[in-house]
C-alpha cells in the first residue's frame, strides 16, 4: 500500500532540473515532523511549508501495489515528445518508494527522481536524487546528484556537508512557513541576500529559487 498526499503535471522549480517538465508524486509522511502545526515547535525539521498529511489532495489516494501507482501517475503525463519524469517527493518519500514501484516506473518509461532527507537508504534505480538534510537529522546518503540545502539552518550549515559527493550544490532561500503563500515574506527576502553572499563568497555552491511560486504554478 503507497499513500499519496497529492500528484500532479508540472515544471521542477528548483535546482538542476528547473524548468523540466514532470509528474510530482508527494508521498505521505515524514520522519523529520509529522505535518501538524501543533507538533512544529518540538520537530526535528520545523520551517517545512509543504502539506503532506492524509491523502486528500489533487490526485491523492492509497494505491494497493506498485503497478496501480505507476498507472495513476503515467496518465497524469501528456500524450507529447520527451522522456516521462516523475519527482518522488514528500514529507519523505523514501519511507514508502522500494524497487518495486522504480521498476513499475521504469516500466512505463519514467526517468525517476527523488527529493529526500537523507536520513534513510536510498533503493536501487533511481535515476537523479536530490538530497536536503535538515537541521541535526543523521545523515545516511553520502552520494547524491545534487544536494540542495535550506539556508540558512544553524544546525545545517554548508560546511557540515563538505564530505558529501555530489554533482551539485544548491542553496535555496528559508522562506517563513507562516506567511501565507502570496504575501510578502521579508524573511525569505534576507535570507536570499545572505544565501546570495554565501554562494559569491564560496563558488561550489549555486543560488536555487522556487521558480513554481515565482512564476506561479504547483
Amino acid at each position: 500500500m503507497y499513500r499519496v498526499k497529492e500528484a500532479f503535471y508540472t515544471l521542477q522549480g528548483e535546482g538542476a532540473q528547473a524548468g523540466r517538465a514532470a509528474v510530482f508524486c508527494r508521498f505521505s509522511k515524514c520522519n523529520l515532523w509529522t505535518g501538524r502545526e501543533k507538533d512544529r515547535a518540538n520537530a526535528v525539521c520545523n520551517f517545512c511549508d509543504t502539506d503532506f498529511v492524509g491523502t486528500d489532495g489533487q490526485n491523492g489516494g492509497q494505491f494497493a501495489d506498485a503497478d496501480a501507482l505507476a498507472d495513476h501517475i503515467a496518465a497524469l503525463w501528456p500524450h507529447a515528445s520527451g522522456r516521462p519524469y516523475v519527482v518522488c517527493t514528500g514529507g519523505e518519500p523514501l519511507l514508502q518508494l522500494d524497487e518495486p514501484l522504480i521498476e513499475a516506473f521504469h516500466a512505463r518509461g519514467f526517468e525517476v527522481g527523488v527529493e529526500t532527507n537523507g536520513t534513510l537508504p536510498a533503493p536501487a534505480g533511481i535515476d537523479w536524487l536530490c538530497m536536503s538534510p535538515k537541521a541535526d537529522a543523521k545523515i545516511v546518503l553520502e552520494r547524491c546528484n545534487e544536494l540542495k540545502l535550506v539556508y540558512p539552518q544553524p544546525l545545517a550549515m554548508p560546511e557540515r556537508f563538505e564530505h558529501i559527493q555530489a554533482d551539485h550544490f544548491f542553496l535555496s532561500p528559508m522562506a517563513s512557513p507562516t506567511l501565507p503563500e502570496n504575501g510578502p515574506d521579508p524573511v525569505k527576502q534576507s535570507n536570499t541576500r545572505r544565501a546570495t553572499d554565501y554562494c559569491l563568497a564560496h563558488p561550489q555552491w549555486r543560488l536555487t529559487l522556487q521558480m513554481h511560486k515565482i512564476v506561479g504554478i504547483d
